[in-house]
């Protein structure tokens, strides 16, 4: 089976994500260090609004969130599944916590990913594996970054 991560825009999102490949590479490995197999993840990016309403009609929730994480999967080993990522609220969480954008926006993306590998944020403990674990994927994705960079530097 073919493994397929799509990045998707809900207009009025317009929104142009960088080091896809990275990124795609990434949530894959996350996936196979939770022991799971990849069938297929759909991040669509959207707005405030958008993610309202599908908060109000899923789940009974009238307020504004940054994800949405719906599980497709036939089965406890595979991910499947559709993440809705509002960018507005990505936003005004980076600048309430005083970190980029990007970094809000990759912590996002894993936290879907894992919702999905079974991690769960109700509870403090919860919430708080949750985020142990994010940081971890996190560290990750900078080391993934720095080879990048590294192997690109060598080939000039």
């Amino acid at each position: 089976m073919q493994q397929q991560i799509y990045f998707i825009n809900e207009p009025p999102i317009n929104y142009q994500l960088k080091h896809k490949t990275i990124l795609r590479n990434w949530i894959i490995n996350t996936i196979v260090a939770e022991k799971r197999q990849l069938v297929q993840l759909n991040y669509i990016f959207c707005n405030d609004v958008f993610l309202l309403a599908l908060n109000q009609k899923h789940l009974n929730h009238d307020y504004y969130t940054d994800i949405l994480t719906f599980d497709n999967a036939d089965t406890k080993k595979e991910i499947e599944g559709d993440i809705f990522i509002s960018l507005d609220r990505v936003r005004d969480n980076a600048k309430t916590l005083k970190i980029s954008f990007k970094q809000e926006l990759h912590r996002v993306i894993i936290h879907g990913v894992l919702h999905l590998c079974d991690y769960k944020d109700k509870s403090l403990v919860q919430q708080q594996k949750m985020r142990a674990k994010e940081d971890w994927c996190l560290a990750e994705l900078a080391y993934n970054f720095s080879v990048s960079i590294k192997k690109a530097a060598s080939n000039l």
